[in-house]
């Protein structure tokens, strides 16, 4: 972990404020020589006693824990694990150094090394085009036969001394059709090399959104409060909450729910089934596919209400400069429609409290409130009210070629942003055992350890000829948070040898020795 970085950050505040060690150790319920080792870097905080600094030195604890200094790291190391930075031999610690003193330089950094890529990218999908795309080959085909045609013509215009006036007329004539259809290529060939710039963006409208809700903790206590509300309302309109929410489209939105008989593959063209649904505004309808689990059914009803119902609240959160483009803050919508739906199906104090008696039991939670393994997951990591929080957990889905297609990080566990993890980490072992969550003690380089408890999820096919899409799903908290969890029972927390002993991904990890390594580390290694 970037204990330096807290470290620093509570030496430099408690300068600040003209404390002594002795006073501020005081003042918290430490020695003075432990909070001496903090300041080093050589102590994790975290809990009562993070709380307890923060209020002392008069700072938020995500300040203090320094989340968006952590994520500033995560980022710089994975730009020294790119290839064309080998040579440079970035130390590992500099990041950390850097971000501490200078974090304004650091993130302009990071700005010019994603603007680079951003060229690179738009310069390597251009010479892509130039050399395999047939459409743009038939294109430079047809300007080539116009070019030919043309200047035959325009020869024997200009050869022909004594030709008819009715021949000259056609010769000219073939002239103008063939100056038009040249016209016409050349356009065509001006429109293949207009690339959006968005489709070669380094930071995509879904990386924004990932940054967005990572400096908002993933947690909205407005949208909780006009969720709470809501969920009171559709109570009223019937019996069970599937019920209840679609007599609530109907009343108050004037939506019909409709079963759509149909698979995707057999869906009409232009018809898009999103997550085995679609809404159609015009008719005033929502569509679900025959598959469509009961699960999926119940989140969608609560989607689409929310999106209608709260959506001036939701707006008003997406009101963002960190949402750059209109793609990122219709996704960043969306999202939070999804947050907000989560919030209406599963009240936060409810299953906060059944989830903290339950021991965190993910099946005793599915069945209790009807959800899925990955509504439940994203329902668990949302649960941040200060004075009402749960365990704080990551969260990381994967498809099966190890692109992560959902992230959530912790202080101190870094998940990737592009690519693939460490291929010994749990959410990759729960392919090999679908259906069954898969649990691990995780141990990496600096020491620090985490839980983490993954299991596929898969969305089932309509048809024998449709392929089912399989994900895996994990969650991940400190080790220290693993025995208010059923997921550690039976293991020897304590016992260094129960550890998986794993790293980031291959190009950040200093275990050089490791079997499953697929590419040279840019660190250096550290005494394990």
């Amino acid at each position: 972990m970037a204990l330096e970085l807290a470290g620093f950050r509570i030496r430099e505040r408690r300068k600040q404020m003209e404390l002594t060690q002795s006073g501020l150790a005081k003042a918290v319920g430490i020695s003075p020589s432990y909070l001496n080792l903090i300041e080093a870097g050589k102590r994790n905080i975290a809990g009562g006693l993070l709380n307890r600094l923060a209020v002392a030195l008069d700072l938020d604890a995500e300040t203090l824990a320094g989340t968006t200094e952590r994520r500033v790291i995560d980022d710089l190391r994975e730009m020294a694990a790119d290839p064309r930075l080998k040579a440079a031999r970035l130390p590992e610690e500099g990041a950390q150094d850097l971000v501490a003193r200078h974090l304004d330089w650091a993130q302009s950094m990071l700005a010019l090394y994603r603007a680079y890529v951003d060229q690179a990218e738009t310069v390597s999908a251009l010479s892509d085009r130039l050399s395999r795309d047939p459409f743009l080959g038939d294109l430079i085909h047809q300007v080539l036969t116009h070019i030919t045609a043309l200047r035959s013509v325009s020869e024997i215009l200009e050869n022909v001394d004594d030709m008819p006036e009715q021949q000259r007329r056609r010769f000219q004539g073939m002239m103008t059709e063939e100056s038009a259809k040249l016209s016409d290529v050349a356009q065509a060939l001006t429109d293949v090399f207009q690339v959006p710039e968005a489709d070669t963006r380094s930071v995509t409208p879904a990386e924004e959104v990932d940054d967005f809700l990572i400096e908002r903790r993933n947690h909205f206590p407005e949208l909780e409060a006009a969720a709470a509300d809501m969920r009171r309302e559709v109570e009223r309109q019937g019996e069970t909450m599937m019920s209840a929410l679609i007599d609530y489209l109907d009343r108050h939105q004037g939506i019909a729910v409709v079963n759509r008989g149909r698979t995707v593959a057999e869906a009409p063209t232009g018809e898009r089934f999103r997550n085995h649904c679609r809404f159609d505004p015009g008719s005033r309808t929502l569509m679900f596919l025959d598959n469509a689990s009961i699960s999926t059914r119940r989140f969608q009803l609560a989607r689409v209400a929310a999106e209608l119902t709260l959506g001036d609240a939701i707006a008003r959160e997406i009101d963002d400069p960190r949402l750059s483009s209109e793609a990122a803050r219709n996704q960043a919508f969306r999202a939070l429609a999804s947050y907000a739906a989560s919030a209406v199906l599963l009240p936060y104090s409810s299953f906060l409290e059944d989830a903290v008696s339950c021991r965190y039991d993910i099946e005793v939670l599915r069945q209790r409130y009807a959800a899925s393994f990955e509504q439940v997951a994203h329902r668990l990591i949302t649960l941040r009210r200060r004075g009402e929080e749960g365990i704080p957990f990551a969260f990381l889905r994967s498809n099966p070629a190890g692109h992560a297609t959902k992230r959530f990080p912790l202080p101190g566990l870094p998940l990737p942003r592009y690519g693939h993890a460490c291929p010994l980490w749990a959410i990759y072992q729960s392919f090999q055992t679908p259906d069954r969550v898969v649990r691990q003690l995780a141990e990496f380089p600096d020491r620090g350890r985490f839980l983490f408890i993954a299991r596929t999820v898969t969305k089932q096919p309509a048809t024998f000829h449709e392929p089912p899409v399989l994900h895996s799903v994990m969650l991940a908290c400190e080790a220290v948070h693993a025995d208010a969890t059923v997921y550690a029972d039976g293991l020897d927390l304590s016992a260094r040898e129960m550890a998986a002993r794993v790293g980031a991904s291959c190009r950040l990890c200093p275990r050089i020795e490791c079997l499953h390594r697929e590419e040279e580390s840019i660190v250096r290694s550290p005494a394990l």
